[in-house]
């Protein structure tokens, strides 16, 4: 089963390749991909000064005995006022690792997906040999994408990038193939 998909500043349709859209959809899979970049994408630098961060004296703040008063220590416990906090954030990394053969399962199976509902376009790279968002605009508004279009790009289409970077739609990722051995 070839699927077709448009090509954008034409009225025409091309075949796309079996082994990229014919994938059965796994949800599992794409949940965990989706979950891994997402995951991926968080900061992590979030913090709190702990008791023995905060910045307090180490002495008692009066003596134990004749005060009249309750028997206290530190200042900066985290019951007090600007006190340590006990278990609060600290900087940390939340990246999950996907195996390859899954992650790729997954990108094909979402592929799949796209292609079965006719929201996958195809476009001549090599006609942006110049940047201009103009027609990158132009070709969208042909096609009749909703916002927002994820736009799959190599290494060397340096005039396609600079089109779609400014254009009503987000460049989602940039895909660069290997490099070859010479």
């Amino acid at each position: 089963m070839a699927s077709k998909a448009a090509v954008l500043g034409k009225t025409t349709k091309t075949d796309l390749p079996d082994a990229l859209f014919t994938e059965p959809f796994h949800q599992s899979l794409v949940h965990e991909a989706a979950r891994a970049d997402m995951a991926s994408r968080r900061r992590g630098t979030a913090s709190t000064l702990t008791r023995g961060e905060v910045a307090f004296t180490t002495a008692k703040a009066w003596r134990q005995k004749g005060t009249g008063r309750a028997r206290v220590g530190t200042l900066g416990v985290s019951s007090r006022f600007g006190g340590g906090v006990t278990f609060g954030p600290k900087p940390r990394h939340y990246t999950v690792k996907v195996n390859r053969k899954a992650r790729r399962r997954a990108m094909r199976a979402a592929l799949s997906v796209h292609a079965e509902r006719g929201s996958v376009a195809v476009f001549d790279a090599s006609a942006f040999d110049t940047p201009s968002t103009k027609s990158a605009a132009e070709a969208l508004a042909k096609w009749g994408a909703k916002n927002p279009v994820c736009i799959i790009l190599t290494g060397e289409e340096t005039g396609a990038m600079k089109s779609f970077r400014t254009s009503p739609a987000r460049m989602c990722s940039r895909w660069a193939p290997p490099a070859s051995p010479t």
